[in-house]
């Protein structure tokens, strides 16, 4: 992302959301969210075009499902196989049925004798998997944080208010894309941390702690920018796909819509495109994680060779401190309150820090631990803690 389109996304963010006293305005309301499908079980086809005719509105149609399941097998296979369609295998319709978990209408046409329309087909990713080869070992991304930018009438938003591109990629079924997509439903803290602000900015240190919060390794932000000619008429839309912090330009493309009525349809083929894109990118190895974004480890001093380790004891022993990074779920300031002073009660303890607070959310401590690392985990188990390693930290539950 260029200076120029930096500074005017901060400055269209500034003179959206006024000075901080406005800042409460971003989490009240109930004019925002929009929970994501939950496409984890289901691989997603669209825009299979059927035309066919039968001896009856029923016959016809069921022909129509039938052949749109026979072209979205193809499609599928070779989308997650990188080959053309012609090299799919033939399955019986029969197979197909069992694969196949929902047909979703987009869009029909039903005559005496004839069904046009265009259909969206669902296959069950678990049945499914065998007959796709190797698609379920393919190349896939780390988790991707999607803050998806709207541009209308002049003025940009993220998660600030419900929109129609955010719509747009809570309907997307990311179940057949090797992207793993984050998408934050617009709730809670969302609006207040991932703004059109945050959208824009490369500081690497709020990102490390939003993507730690949000369980994702790197950020996507794809933008579009909805133009009206006039009200009624046509629409046209700019889309552009950036990766990381920096805003890497991936892809740009532009889309028309015949009316105002035809906006979501154009959004969802905007997603769609944008979804190929990134894939496309991660196949060529332009979607590599930045080692910025990464939280660097904590440095754990080596204990004297005169004081050994004894890694069954309960007593913490004498040294320089450890540091932890540890997660906790905070439902609410006391939950955070009662964990803090858990944490300190703890033999060995000499310090508690709060280093990100999200209420509602995870917030992450850094605790100063005096003795053996493994020591203090045993400490936290009977605390009536499960403890994690996250790779640089633990994350704490509580055991039920």
């Amino acid at each position: 992302m260029t200076p120029a389109r930096r500074n005017s996304l901060i400055a269209g963010s500034v003179a959206l959301l006024g000075l901080a006293g406005l800042a409460w305005a971003q989490i009240e309301g109930n004019d925002r969210g929009v929970p994501p499908i939950d496409s984890s079980a289901n691989y997603e086809v669209s825009d299979v075009a059927v035309d066919v005719s039968g001896k009856t509105a029923e016959q016809a149609r069921t022909f129509g499902w039938r052949l749109a399941q026979r072209r979205a097998w193809k499609m599928l296979w070779a989308k997650v196989n990188s080959q053309p369609e012609t090299s799919a295998p033939d399955l019986a319709d029969g197979v197909l049925d069992s694969m196949v978990a929902g047909i979703e209408v987009q869009d029909e046409q039903i005559g005496a004798h004839r069904y046009i329309a265009r259909l969206g087909v669902l296959f069950d990713r678990s049945r499914s998997a065998q007959a796709l080869g190797q698609a379920e070992a393919g190349v896939r991304s780390v988790p991707m944080l999607v803050v998806p930018v709207m541009w209308s009438g002049g003025a940009p938003q993220s998660f600030e208010h419900r929109n129609e591109w955010q719509k747009a990629w809570a309907r997307f079924r990311s179940g057949g894309s090797p992207i793993d997509y984050v998408r934050p439903a617009g709730t809670g803290l969302d609006p207040l941390v991932l703004n059109i602000a945050q959208a824009g900015r490369p500081g690497r240190g709020l990102w490390r702690r939003l993507l730690d919060q949000y369980g994702a390794s790197d950020v996507v932000v794809p933008i579009v920018q909805i133009i009206r000619r006039y009200p009624g008429g046509p629409v046209l839309a700019h889309f552009t796909a950036l990766h990381g912090p920096d805003g890497e330009v991936i892809a740009r493309f532009d889309l028309t819509a015949a009316d105002g009525d035809q906006l979501p349809r154009m959004l969802d083929d905007g997603v769609r495109r944008i979804d190929e894109a990134y894939a496309q990118a991660l196949r060529d190895g332009r979607l590599g994680t930045d080692a910025s974004l990464e939280a660097p480890a904590p440095v754990v001093p080596e204990l004297p060779e005169e004081a050994p380790v004894e890694s069954d004891s309960a007593v913490a022993l004498p040294g320089a401190p450890s540091t932890f990074l540890v997660q906790v779920d905070t439902p609410d300031d006391p939950a955070l309150v009662q964990l803090q002073a858990a944490l300190r009660g703890l033999p060995g303890v000499k310090a508690v820090a709060t280093d990100s607070v999200a209420l509602g959310g995870v917030s992450v401590l850094r605790v100063a631990y005096d003795g053996d690392p493994q020591v203090f985990r045993t400490a936290l188990a009977t605390a009536g803690y499960n403890v994690q390693d996250t790779g640089g930290g633990l994350r704490l539950t509580r055991q039920k």
